[in-house]
């Protein structure tokens, strides 16, 4: 899988929510290799999406449509300021990888200092954190080098919340928060409550 991260301050969120209904209702049907999308806009204006791709030699083919093209040029004047792209090659999920039921998603980006001992670490807590979590339907995770963009879909947010408080309780979900937190630099939250997530 190939996952292309978009990253801006919304300057219309609104129509930015148009223009990502309007892509897969009007461009989304020519684009070879297309898996879906994930995307929204944060309380604090912040955007994103992830659309994912069978193979970046799907997503290049997409991006070189004219279509395309003129998609993007109209969509760009509802950001505010710069976009931000991340290409990310190296893709992992756990459980269904996500849902388009999902009713919260959280966004987390940041930078990972031991790629190995995290994918050690979350071998060792994934059973816990599936028996405990039903709220999590699963996640995905792009790599750009050693940063992440990883979301993680829940049922709702007040789901979520009462099961991190839940987590939190457990001594071992301290410790795995504890090094998991130790492992990664730079770590920034969006929380989408209005999730936009398209699946063809």
């Amino acid at each position: 899988m190939f996952v292309q991260v978009i990253k801006g301050r919304a300057g219309d969120a609104d129509g930015l929510r148009r223009q990502f209904d309007r892509w897969f209702d009007e461009v989304g049907s020519g684009a070879t290799g297309y898996l879906g999308t994930t995307g929204g806009v944060a309380p604090d204006g912040t955007a994103i999406i992830l659309a994912r791709f069978e193979s970046e030699d799907a997503a290049r083919s997409n991006s070189g449509r004219p279509e395309q093209d003129a998609w993007w040029n109209e969509t760009a004047k509802y950001f505010d300021g710069d976009v931000v792209f991340r290409d990310c090659l190296e893709v992992e999920t756990t459980q269904d990888g996500g849902s388009d039921s999902a009713g919260f998603v959280q966004v987390m980006q940041g930078r990972c200092k031991d790629k190995i001992r995290l994918a050690a670490l979350e071998a060792e807590w994934m059973p816990r954190m599936t028996a405990l979590r039903l709220d999590v339907i699963g996640s995905l995770r792009a790599w750009d080098g050693d940063y992440f963009t990883e979301a993680i879909y829940f049922t709702s947010e007040a789901e979520a919340r009462k099961g991190e408080a839940a987590m939190n309780e457990q001594p071992e979900g301290a410790a795995d928060m504890g090094e998991y937190t130790a492992l990664v630099e730079d770590l920034t939250y969006i929380d989408l409550p209005d999730p936009w997530l398209r699946t063809p």
